[in-house]
């Protein structure tokens, strides 16, 4: 069974999303367990101070390193296996479905949630890795390591049901997913495409693959270099792509 551990000034923050939909079906079916630990029980003065002061000045309070080093010590060093330390920061790598795909064949692991306007520089040290969720500031790592939970969980067997829910979707083969459609079958004059209501499955997933690449030339033309395509395939990016920088240069005029 999968760990996964969280350290913050916020613990509770964590609960409400971890035992809800495919969180907590996954969770009560022990497929992973949860524990959100509070920083301040690693401090020892009155207040449970867990920040200060930068040195030099500057705007707003940096998390202090003594609690941290003392906490994720504690903490990763409980149990028959060490925890594998993920600390969030914008210096850190960008998270993606790889990450997730790795990070879901660990046994155990701690994420720690910085605040305020970050963390001593010092503490890095104790992490096995830094990601960061993007080009983007958030008020505090809870979310992003919900995010990260999240992604992770859902690779787990068992915790989506269907063995092909978590490898039949975006960013799986560097390609975004298909476009999917369902009943009514006729909206306000859209149609959805025949051939998903012919019950040829081999004509089917013919058009959802063309429609996985023709899709991501146009949104994601980015993720086409780490995709297995075939010379038709690449022709029918090509078009995609075209296609889009047609319409980028109608509605500019």
């Amino acid at each position: 069974m999968m760990v996964l551990e969280t350290l913050s000034v916020f613990p509770q923050l964590f609960e409400p999303y971890m035992s809800t939909s495919i969180m907590g079906r996954a969770r009560l079916a022990g497929l992973f367990s949860f524990e959100a630990h509070d920083l301040r029980d690693w401090t020892h003065d009155r207040h449970r101070t867990v920040d200060d002061a930068p040195f030099g000045g500057g705007q707003g309070m940096l998390m202090k390193p003594e609690p941290i080093f003392e906490a994720v010590r504690d903490i990763a060093g409980r149990g028959p296996c060490g925890a594998h330390v993920v600390f969030f920061s914008p210096c850190g790598s960008t998270f993606t479905q790889r990450h997730a795909r790795r990070l879901a064949g660990k046994e155990r692991i701690l994420f720690v949630c910085g605040r305020y306007e970050g963390m001593d520089e010092r503490v890095y040290e104790l992490a096995d890795e830094v990601l960061s969720m993007g080009d983007y500031v958030l008020t505090g790592g809870e979310l992003a390591a919900l995010c990260v939970m999240d992604a992770v969980v859902r690779l787990v067997p068992g915790a989506l049901g269907d063995a092909m829910s978590s490898v039949d979707e975006s960013f799986e083969g560097s390609l975004l997913e298909y476009a999917q459609y369902t009943r009514p079958a006729s909206f306000e004059g859209r149609e959805a495409p025949q051939v998903l209501l012919s019950g040829d499955h081999a004509r089917i997933a013919a058009w959802r693959r063309k429609s996985a690449i023709a899709r991501t030339a146009t949104w994601r033309p980015d993720l086409l270099d780490g995709a297995d395509l075939t010379q038709e395939e690449w022709a029918l990016a090509r078009r995609a792509m075209e296609a889009g920088h047609e319409e980028d240069e109608a509605n500019e005029q």
